[in-house]
């Protein structure tokens, strides 16, 4: 199928590794434009040359408005903002999590994703073809035992998601939420382990009953979440907006 991104300006948040950098991969093989950031440094010296990248930590407002800036000024303009950035937060029952945690996760899970847009959102409605795609998760939907950061943060995604939709509308902006279920990964695996850990049992046990609650047995793979981000962005997906869309495999319940 071919999508019509080739020559796409694409900004891409945390785009070096696992989900983010499946994202740029895949719009770099549409013939697209992508700049994209990451607090991991050494990792985003990996990317293609032909990628625009700037160190930046997602939970510095400062931070993220000098990447925007560079960004919007190296493409030229903007068609695309994928809001991928996230962290997986604290793990642990509610009156245990500290305060500090709570803020970080809501930092750079959620109000990173509002210092993204109100920067994008001027470039934007000069776009034909202007899409911004926030990264949300299951937990923003079914909710996430001992999660709680996480999950509240990723419910706030979709709640700002659907009200850009509403707001930005008018423009010919189209906003849309990704929710991913059990992504294969390092960030999956280890936030398995601290599950394991925290309830002393074995990996093995956890992993099993987190797939226990889905349809289909096996974990999403970043390639498949970036394959309906580019979807979404591309001209045959001009009519989906306020959508919060899950990738999970059918998943009812996240433990």
């Amino acid at each position: 199928m071919k999508l019509d991104l080739e020559g796409a300006r694409v900004v891409v948040t945390a785009g070096a590794q696992g989900i983010g950098r499946a994202i740029v991969e895949a719009y770099l093989a549409e013939g697209a434009r992508v700049a994209t950031c990451d607090i991991d440094a050494a990792a985003l010296e990996t990317l293609p040359d032909a990628v625009f990248r700037q160190r930046t930590d997602m939970g510095d407002a400062g931070q993220i408005a000098d990447f925007m800036t560079a960004a919007l000024d190296h493409l030229g303009g903007l068609d695309v903002l994928v809001n991928n950035a996230g962290i997986a937060g604290p793990t642990g029952p509610v009156e245990d999590i500290d305060p500090a945690d709570w803020e970080t996760c809501l930092s750079v899970c959620l109000t990173s994703q509002f210092h993204c847009v109100r920067h994008a959102v001027p470039a934007l409605r000069h776009s034909a073809n202007a899409s911004i795609i926030n990264l949300s998760s299951l937990a923003g939907r079914v909710g996430f035992a001992l999660r709680t950061p996480y999950s509240a943060a990723k419910w706030g995604v979709i709640g700002f998601t659907k009200s850009l939709a509403i707001e930005l509308g008018r423009d010919g902006i189209r906003c849309n939420a990704i929710l991913p279920g059990i992504v294969a990964g390092d960030r999956q695996r280890r936030v398995l382990e601290a599950k394991a850990q925290r309830r002393g049992i074995a990996f093995a046990q956890v992993e099993e009953e987190a797939f226990s609650h889905t349809s289909l047995k096996e974990y999403v793979q970043p390639e498949q979440i970036a394959d309906q981000i580019l979807f979404l962005s591309s001209p045959r997906g001009r009519t989906v907006s306020g959508q919060a869309v899950s990738v999970c495999g059918d998943c009812q319940m996240l433990t």
